[in-house]
């Protein structure tokens, strides 16, 4: 503990014994320390990438927190977990904070294993309030009183997640706060009645001031300063009604059992501060409703929130990416369906506040008639989709990959039994890179296998990505599914014979067969063309339509005597898997090896991981090589 800070000097974060010398700051002080968050914040991302337009917003509101509560033994949880780097920065990781996203440096999310204060991790939207609810409760059964504070945006609060957490904590007794962190902005602009409702209450900050104007009169009266603020306390609901002047004088948060406090400026220290600590004296469950500009002191970032939620890095004068995002597979999806449904008034265009993450600003600016954000609600985007298609709409549901694993059950129960065609275009497919475990799309192939009569398209190229999307639409019925990578084609595989369910390549008396599909394909290619000009004779297969598994394609591979899969994708219900036991099934007796992922992925770069993982060009060609010669099956 630092215990010669000067009132009157300035602070710098890396003097700071963190976070508790926070607390010894004087305000102007704290604003100092806040520029210099911001500074770091903006070098760090520029030359890193990440999350910055949120992290600029939370600055003081997180100075606010600390300061307030005492972390770890209070504990806070962050939705989502990438608006805390600010957190991290007061929590003592400031010097390796330059290894923000990187292989072996810190999480782009909240991570326990990296810090104790880290209470929980957090990589998808709308759970904080559940998770520390679940904290709070058990707090309470351990006999502690310290708080559990959850920090959620306003984009959060379209995930129906919330309000079963709402739900079921209002009417509980435990030092739960929420904190509602109201920005406007989701990653794409909020929708809704929830967005309306929350805009009808931010200018109502009548109510909390004047509530706080009288509680500091009161608290210096002698005698009766302390009984008439309990008095207040009681009363909250006649003190509101008369600064609202309206017959309705309770909020949604009430009536699901919080104490409700707000708005208040999140960029106004000693506002937040005192708000903070009246939630603390209720030792019951509150909501703070707190207003915040995303992208705070950084203009480019306050005037384009939405491009600077997740950016690659950037040129900290001009705010322009080092890469334009105009060339990847989710703008190129994003054009071929506008194309399509300029032609075809059945296609609707669905994404859970993701339009610009998947390319479908074309369409929304276009045919705006037949776009839907649903917010941040996977789970209602697909039977939303199933209902539209029970009306013979042909609705196309844009979603990465990780935040399709929120809504299985719909897939199962609403499109699937009863054979509502919805088509999924299936975004960051496989490895993303720096946001680590949380967004890796590795379990999506797993997950839809189990589903009855899913369709499932993995195209290896742009051009193959438009034919699939076409044959998903016109050719397919029930869940068909397109799945695509992250990135840029970089391919540079023969596309000569490119069709929509597979490509065989042969050598004549080759006994030795490679398979992939997907972005890797031409990792495999390279690979495959190596060995041959070192008179290693393989044939290689290229899946475009990668389940069901077509019956001719396993009676061509019977005749080899080994065969390799490599495959970007969990190997625990892998297409690799279904191929080696309908192989089985059919009489194979080679040799067949699996290549695939095992367990979550650590963040690092797209390039760094597939070597890791063993699934770049010269890490196949020395696999390949290792077999050679071994007898031992492996899986």
């Amino acid at each position: 503990m630092n215990n010669n800070i000067d009132e009157a000097s300035n602070v710098v974060l890396n003097a700071l014994e963190l976070p508790e010398d926070l607390k010894k700051l004087n305000y102007d002080q704290c604003r100092e320390l806040c520029k210099e968050i911001r500074h770091i914040l903006i070098d760090t991302v520029s030359k890193n990438g990440g999350h910055l337009a949120s992290n600029l917003g939370a600055v003081e509101l997180t100075m606010a927190i600390h300061r307030v509560f005492d972390s770890p033994d209070d504990k806070i949880v962050w939705d989502v977990g990438h608006q805390s780097y600010t957190h991290k920065l007061l929590t003592g990781r400031l010097e390796n904070f330059n290894t923000l996203r990187k292989e072996g440096g810190i999480s782009g999310f909240t991570k326990p294993e990296e810090s104790p204060h880290d209470a929980f991790i957090s990589g998808h939207s709308s759970t904080s309030i559940s998770a520390a609810y679940g904290m709070a409760q058990a707090m309470k059964m351990d006999g502690k009183d310290n708080h559990v504070v959850a920090v959620t945006g306003d984009g959060a609060l379209t995930g129906g997640m919330v309000y079963e957490g709402l739900n079921n904590a209002g009417k509980s007794d435990t030092n739960l706060i929420v904190i509602l962190n109201h920005n406007d902005m989701s990653i794409s602009k909020n929708v809704g009645a929830l967005a309306k409702y929350l805009l009808s209450i931010r200018n109502k900050q009548g109510y909390l001031k004047t509530k706080q104007s009288v509680e500091r009169v009161l608290t210096k009266t002698p005698v009766l300063g302390k009984p008439m603020i309990k008095v207040l306390k009681t009363s909250k609901d006649t003190v509101k009604n008369t600064v609202y002047r309206q017959s309705r004088n309770t909020t949604i948060f009430e009536d699901l059992g919080f104490i409700y406090l707000g708005p208040v400026d999140g960029h106004n220290l000693e506002e937040l501060e005192e708000v903070l600590k009246t939630a603390r004296s209720y030792h019951k469950p509150v909501v703070v409703h707190v207003n915040t500009v995303k992208g705070k002191g950084y203009q480019p970032a306050e005037k384009n929130p939405g491009e600077f939620h997740g950016i690659s890095k950037f040129d900290i004068m001009t705010g322009n990416p080092e890469v334009s995002s105009d060339d990847c597979y989710s703008t190129v999806f994003g054009r071929e369906l506008l194309r399509l449904a300029l032609n075809d008034k059945r296609i609707c265009a669905v994404t859970a506040a993701m339009k610009y993450g998947t390319g479908l600003q074309y369409f929304s600016s276009q045919i705006k008639e037949r776009f839907f954000d649903v917010g941040i609600a996977e789970q209602h985007a697909v039977t939303f989709c199933a209902g539209l298609a029970s009306m013979g709409k042909l609705p196309v549901f844009a979603v990465y990959s990780s935040f399709l694993q929120r809504a299985v059950d719909q897939l199962i129960h609403d499109v699937a039994i009863g054979k509502n065609h919805v088509v999924l275009g299936i975004d960051r497919a496989g490895i993303v890179g720096e946001d680590g475990e949380t967004h890796q799309g590795i379990f999506d192939v797993p997950l839809l296998t189990s589903i009855p009569g899913t369709v499932i398209y993995s195209p290896s190229c742009y051009e193959e990505l438009k034919v699939c999307l076409n044959e998903a639409l016109y050719n397919c019925s029930g869940l068909a599914c397109v799945r695509y990578p992250r990135g840029n084609d970089c391919s540079s595989f023969d596309k000569d014979n490119l069709n929509t369910e597979f490509t065989l390549t042969e050598n004549e008396g080759s006994e030795i067969l490679l398979i992939s599909y997907g972005r890797i394909f031409d990792e495999l290619y390279k690979a495959y063309t190596l060995l041959n000009n070192e008179n290693i004779s393989c044939d290689i297969l290229k899946l475009t339509k990668i389940f069901p598994i077509e019956s001719r394609i396993i009676e061509k591979a019977l005749k080899y005597k080994k065969i390799i899969f490599f495959e970007e994708s969990s190997v625990n219900g892998s297409i690799a898997e279904f191929f080696g036991n309908d192989l089985l099934l059919c009489g194979f007796s080679g040799e067949y090896h699996i290549r695939g992922i095992e367990g979550f992925v650590k963040q690092a770069t797209v390039k760094s991981i597939l070597e890791r993982l063993g699934l770049d060009c010269d890490s196949m060609e020395q696999y390949v090589k290792s077999l050679l010669g071994n007898n031992k099956n492996e899986t």
